[in-house]
């Protein structure tokens, strides 16, 4: 009986010892809670620090986009400032050379490039035209194809019936008409690479007679005297030449080009002549 009590006794105080250990867990005020409560403090503290460096940083960039854009503005207000100190007058003009004259190169790029073809597709089209279906069907593939050499192909089967001589004139001579269509507004061209300095030179010669005209009023000679007409010929002689350099490189581009079609022409007119020798097309 007293071990059967002592049992009960042993086995309630367990139990008891059990929830009180429970209810200290889940006790909101106990405590052990007081450590989480401090960890999660840290982290907020941890964030709150980190924000301010982390605006910083974003701060940064935004100055130094900032900055860029700024830069960027700087270089275009400061290309106006040079013009308008250069004299608007002085300065439009070289600007003007300058504006025709790429308008003028661009065009004669795109008609040189429109006009060049695959030579030596073309030329097995042509023979095998005029293997197949004769003089009419090799000026139909001339006629459906663009560039100057279809063209010169065109002129000469279109005489075949005169004879290979006069093939051979025909050729020679719309060879020619095709290569002034090709130079066509090159001599405007010449003339702005040439105008664009020596409008140049004329506002610096402006600017030298603004500046002596200066010092003969102050009747002294001194840098903030001759500085504002020194300036506007400085500027005005760069511009110009840099018109010209520009240009000069755009003719020497389209010079070469017409060099290249001129060479091709003359290939394909002598292939012309034999391959209507070889199909006996005309008369020798």
């Amino acid at each position: 009986m007293k071990k059967v009590i002592s049992s009960l006794a042993f086995a309630a105080v367990i139990t008891f010892g059990f929830a009180s250990f429970s209810n200290a867990q889940q006790d909101p005020d106990a405590d052990p809670n007081a450590a989480p409560t401090e960890e999660v403090i840290e982290e907020d503290t941890t964030e709150a620090v980190a924000g301010p460096d982390m605006t910083e940083a974003t701060a940064g960039e935004n100055t130094e986009g900032a900055e860029d854009e700024k830069a960027e503005l700087t270089f275009v207000q400061e290309l106006k400032k040079q013009f308008i100190d250069g004299s608007p007058l002085w300065m439009t003009l070289p600007l003007i050379c300058l504006i025709i004259g790429l308008a003028l190169s661009i065009e004669r790029i795109i008609y040189l490039n429109l006009s060049t073809i695959n030579t030596k597709k073309f030329l097995d089209e042509v023979e095998t035209a005029l293997k197949n279906g004769g003089v009419d069907a090799a000026k139909d593939v001339c006629r459906n194809t663009r560039g100057p050499i279809a063209s010169i192909y065109y002129q000469g089967l279109d005489r075949t019936d005169e004879g290979i001589e006069m093939v051979e004139k025909s050729v020679v001579s719309y060879g020619g008409v095709q290569m002034g269509l090709m130079e066509k507004g090159l001599s405007w061209l010449s003339l702005f690479i040439a105008l664009a300095p020596m409008l140049g030179f004329l506002g610096t010669v402006i600017g030298m007679i603004f500046a002596f005209d200066k010092i003969i009023e102050d009747g002294q000679v001194s840098p903030t005297t001759v500085a504002g007409g020194i300036k506007v010929s400085l500027l005005t002689t760069v511009f110009g030449l840099i018109a010209a350099i520009i240009l000069q490189i755009f003719y020497n581009y389209i010079v070469s080009k017409i060099d290249g079609m001129v060479n091709e022409m003359e290939d394909a007119s002598i292939s012309l002549v034999d391959m209507m020798l070889k199909h006996k097309i005309t008369k020798a």
